[in-house]
């Protein structure tokens, strides 16, 4: 509670400052973000060589763990064949928090995804998705494959993949590289025994777990 609270304050703080004038905007606003980057990434004093570099990677793109407007895809944009590169997670909300800590948190909950994901095997070359310009697609997760029509709402993100045995409802979101599949907590999980025999496993709670400690966020693949 206390760390939530200080992080609020560090955020609304650096707002403020930043709207006193437009002299120091850029010093102030990158005070903040440091500060702000030390406390999510739990180290203390100032940030320096590797250190400056993995902040500078986690708050570079800062609303793009964010989905929004500026985020969805269109359909041509989806288009094409994409490869498994990490896995992928975004929040729902552009609220405060999502937007000044989002990529740091999101690149922390990826990490914590990586050992579930290859637990059931999932990596570059055995998982893929290809969306055609006639809506058909072909699909492969941990070298299972299946394949049918999709459907897609630009307004929401949301894709539906439709195939024999199997249909997936999940969203699109545009990265800086690719695209990202992403699902409600629940539905990932759902996903993720369809294709292992891991229903069971601990490494499945991770997952629940997640999306526990998170409102508002959406967990599944990334693609380049």
């Amino acid at each position: 509670m206390k760390k939530t609270t200080f992080l609020l304050s560090v955020m609304m703080g650096a707002a403020t400052l930043t709207g006193c004038g437009t002299q120091n905007n850029n010093q102030l606003t990158q005070i903040g973000t440091q500060v702000l980057t030390d406390v999510l990434l739990g180290t203390t004093g100032t940030t320096n060589g590797s250190g400056a570099a993995a902040a500078g990677d986690a708050i570079g793109n800062i609303l793009g763990s964010v989905l929004n407007n500026n985020s969805r895809p269109t359909k041509q944009q989806i288009i094409g064949s994409w490869k498994y590169l990490q896995p992928g997670c975004a929040f729902t909300s552009d609220k405060l928090l999502a937007q000044a800590g989002g990529e740091v948190i999101a690149s922390q909950i990826k990490k914590k995804l990586e050992p579930t994901y290859k637990t059931i095997g999932i990596k570059n070359s055995n998982t893929s998705v290809t969306f055609n310009q006639d809506n058909t697609f072909q699909a492969s997760f941990a070298g299972k494959s299946f394949s049918g029509n999709f459907t897609f709402d630009e307004a929401t993100g949301k894709v539906t993949m439709q195939g024999l045995l199997l249909t997936i409802n999940g969203y699109l979101k545009r990265n800086n590289n690719g695209i990202a599949l992403l699902f409600e907590s629940t539905k990932l999980l759902t996903l993720l025994q369809t294709i292992s025999a891991l229903s069971g496993n601990a490494s499945m709670q991770t997952v629940g777990d997640i999306s526990k400690s998170y409102d508002g966020l959406r967990l599944g693949f990334d693609f380049k």
